[in-house]
Parts: structure tokens; sequence; C-alpha cells
């Protein structure tokens, strides 16, 4: 055992597929865990979304390295003795089951802390395990727009509101599930004890928009609720996405919005720019020059900022159009001003300053060549956190994981005969 990886020792059996879940399973992995990836026959769904080598594609590679992957025919009952062995063999259980299936298949969390109590089972669901919308399924890009996520984003696309690219309430409930099994696991080394751990993509969605989802209920509460009936009257007259968004208060001062936290168009690229404090928006406006009153004045009325502001910010952008993105940089940098340019995710892999700090990791996998993809997240002195090698071949490792658990050689081909196991050699 490594005295410096944080979870060698630590035996994990997922039963998860698309994100959250095998995501969680390789931040464990590549912390020295031993994780047994339980999948359907077919593998896991994402595996032959564009596939790079044989049954694994690219976003496969992104979240399932450091794995070893048992193909199992969960549903069949013939199955019951392998998953019972499973669980036995386990410290932590991670699942991401549509609604009632876990039941389905004798995997709810709590018959399987009271049938071994140091057992850590955290699971990943949709909307969490109560309430109206609880037995509904959900992905990201749903989750997004029920939380708010993605209004509060602002991405649109043809007039409508649009979630983009990134699966961002995936991953969040990937890293927050990440938290509750080491919390679980540190807590049962105090304990004896082992636990449920629930996190739900609503609940992450939510936590991503966290500061627009805080309000005073006595000094907010008026303005949301007027808020809210122009937002039905607007709906009943079928007014449009734009119309509706317009109707919501911004919870920012306009000063904010309108220059100083905010992308900005140059001669040639766009950046963004953050002025968080009054003291980086005093150094922003000298800068460039400008006259603000709000730094200075507090006694204009609401409707006065938001005119004075609207010719400000066109004066502003003016005058950032007539200069380029690097004297920009340049200038506010040396101001201590946060600015970047937008930069498209391609012209990442090559970026010198994430190589200086390890961000990416060059894989070597045996059929797809070498896989250049980002290293683990969290960086923890003796090396606690390392990428790990690839995933064995689907189906490579199935009679070495069944002899492991107890299986022997007869038991391990009436599986395979039987379609319980999937075995490709």
């Amino acid at each position: 055992m490594s005295a410096s990886r944080p979870f060698d020792g630590i035996r994990v059996a997922e039963f998860g597929q698309f994100i959250a879940v095998p995501f969680c399973g390789q931040m464990l992995a590549d912390g020295g865990a031993e994780v047994l990836k339980i999948e359907a026959p077919d593998g896991d769904p994402t595996r032959r979304f564009n596939p790079l080598a044989p049954g694994e594609s690219r976003i496969f590679l992104s979240r399932n390295r450091g794995k070893h992957s048992l193909p199992l025919h969960l549903s069949n009952p013939a199955a019951r003795p392998v998953i019972e062995r499973i669980l036995a063999w386990a410290d932590v259980v991670l699942m991401n089951f549509r609604p009632g299936l876990e039941k389905e298949l004798g995997l709810s969390p709590e018959d399987l802390l009271a049938e071994n109590p140091r057992l850590v089972i955290a699971s990943v669901t949709a909307f969490g395990k109560h309430g109206p919308d609880a037995g509904l399924a959900g992905m990201d890009i749903v989750v997004q727009a029920r939380t708010g996520l993605m209004a509060a984003n602002g991405r649109m696309a043809d007039g409508r509101p649009a979630s983009g690219d990134p699966v961002s309430a995936d991953y969040m409930s990937a890293m927050c599930l990440s938290f509750g099994v080491a919390s679980a696991l540190l807590r049962r080394e105090r304990s004896g004890k082992g636990g449920i751990v629930d996190v739900s993509l609503m609940h992450a969605g939510m936590v991503l928009a966290n500061n627009q989802l805080i309000r005073s209920e006595d000094d907010d509460r008026p303005a949301h609720d007027e808020a809210l009936a122009r937002l039905d009257g607007q709906r009943a007259a079928k007014a449009t996405y734009e119309e509706q968004a317009a109707a919501i208060p911004n919870p920012r001062f306009p000063s904010m919005a309108a220059i100083y936290f905010r992308t900005f168009e140059t001669t040639d690229r766009t950046i963004a720019v953050a002025c968080g404090s009054h003291s980086l928006r005093l150094k922003f406006a000298e800068v460039l020059g400008i006259e603000d009153l709000g730094l200075v004045e507090t006694s204009l009325q609401e409707p006065h900022w938001e005119a004075y502001y609207a010719e400000l910010k066109q004066q502003v952008e003016d005058m950032m159009r007539q200069t380029s993105a690097e004297t920009w940089i340049a200038r506010l940098n040396e101001a201590g001003i946060p600015v970047a340019a937008v930069r498209f995710p391609i012209e990442l892999f090559d970026d010198p300053h994430a190589h200086a700090n390890q961000i990416f990791h060059d894989m070597e996998h045996p059929a797809a060549g070498t896989v250049r993809m980002l290293g683990p997240p969290v960086e923890l002195d003796g090396e606690g956190f390392q990428p790990s090698a690839p995933t064995p071949a689907f189906g490579s490792e199935a009679d070495r994981i069944l002899h492991d658990l107890g299986f022997d050689a007869p038991a391990i081909e009436a599986l395979v005969e039987k379609g319980i196991v999937r075995r490709e050699l």
C-alpha cells in the first residue's frame, strides 16, 4: 500500500454510465482506488460515440481510465451470485440507475447498508429521491433547463436558451459525489460505520447558479413576485423567451454588466474582464481614462443609472475596439486587473501554461496510441493523485475478475455460456 495515495486499498464497484458516476470513479482511481466498472453486455453507451479505438470513444476514455471492466447482465437473476460477491468485495458502491431500477436489481442503498454496515453507497439521481419529480428521468440539458442554470448562463441559439456543449451539471455532480465518498470514508475511519451518499443533478446544477439563488425575503420578495406576475402575463400572451428574460430582475448593478464584468471585442480577439471589487473598477477606469460617476456617487436613482451606463457602455466598447487584445491584456495585467483572451478548447492542448501546471496527461493507449486528456483536477503532495493507465479492453478481464471473486473455471464458463458475463479474448 502507498501511504501517499488517499484511496489506496479502497475497492470501488461502479454501477454507472455516461458521466457523473464514471468521472467520480476515475478520480478515485487516480487517487489509488481499485475500481471495478460493471457494464451492460453491450458496454457503457459512451463507448460507441465515434470510437477512437474498438469499443472506446474519446469521451469514454476521458472518464474511464484506471478501471477494470466486467460486462455483466445485471437484470438476469442468474447474475445475482456475481453481484453478491462484488458487493462483499467492495468498500464503496457507485450507482446512477434510472429511478426505481436499483430496487428492481436488488441494489437499494438502504438494503445494501443493512446487509453491510461498513459499506459506502453513493448514488446520483436526476431530481433527488423525494418530491413530485423524484421518479422522473433526466440528463444534463434537461436539468440545466429545470434548475435555472441554462437561463443563468445566458447562452442563446436562434432566440432560444441553449446549454452549450459542457455538461456542467453532470461534472459538478461527479465532484460532489467524490467529496461525499471521501467524507463517508473519513467518517467510517472514525466510527467504523459506512453510509449512504446522495447527490442529484438538480442540486448540482443549482449550486452552479448559486449567485442567483439567494434572496432577502424582506427586500427581494416583492420585486420577485411582481416579476413572476409579469412573466405569467407574457407567457399567456405568447411572448418570446428573450422578452420573458427581460422581465427577470438582474441582481447585478448596471455598471457590472455594462462595463466591469463582461467580454469586449478588440481589433482582433474577444477578451474577458473581471473587476469584482471597487478598487479594481477604479483601476479599470484609470487604464481606460474614463470618468465613472458611479464609482464616487451613490445618490442617483436606479433608472438614472440604467441610462447613464448604457451611454458609458457604448463609449467603452468603442475604445476597446480601437486596440488589439494583446495590448489591452498587457495594460490590464500591469494594473493587476483579471483579464484573458477568449480561447477555443482546441487552443488549449498545446497551451504552455496548462502544461507547466501538468493539467494535461498524455496517455499511451494500446489501440488508440497517444491520447492527450486532462489529468486529475486535484493535486495532493506525495503523488497522491496520478493519472491512471487505460482501462483494459472491454471484456478482456472477465475471467481474471471472476476468478478473483472466487468463481472456479467451470462456474466462469457457465456464466459466459448463459450470457450473464461477456468475455472478449
